[in-house]
């Protein structure tokens, strides 16, 4: 069975295009549009291996799924890395696995998501 992967992203295409990429790589895909939205799939959906979370979205952003997810023992164990366009970010207290800068380089991309899936 394939690793499970996570995408929360506002922007469609952006989502879009990491689903593409990853389900292309043989990741199973879930996504979502909003923290909100994420948080309320992973009460139903089986659970990923890695959560890749974007930090400035509409409804609840990527520190307020964090707090969800922290606080939910379900989930808190699911490792998350941060992707940002932000130069300046405190990521204090997001205990977040990894943190990677938009644009992100798709080698980077997929050696950090191979990393995670193979750790979990």
């Amino acid at each position: 069975m394939s690793p499970r992967i996570m995408v929360v992203e506002d922007d469609d295409l952006i989502r879009d295009s990491l689903v593409e990429v990853l389900e292309d790589q043989g990741y199973e895909v879930l996504s979502a549009s909003n923290g909100r939205q994420a948080f309320e799939l992973l009460q139903t959906a089986p659970l990923p291996a890695l959560i890749l979370l974007d930090l400035m979205m509409p409804v609840l952003d990527g520190r307020g799924f964090r707090e969800l997810q922290q606080g939910d023992p379900r989930l808190a164990g699911i490792p998350v890395v941060v992707l940002t366009a932000y130069r300046e970010i405190d990521t204090e207290g997001m205990s977040a696995a990894a943190m990677l800068r938009k644009p992100v380089a798709l080698k980077t991309l997929l050696e950090t998501v191979r990393r995670y899936c193979a750790a979990a």
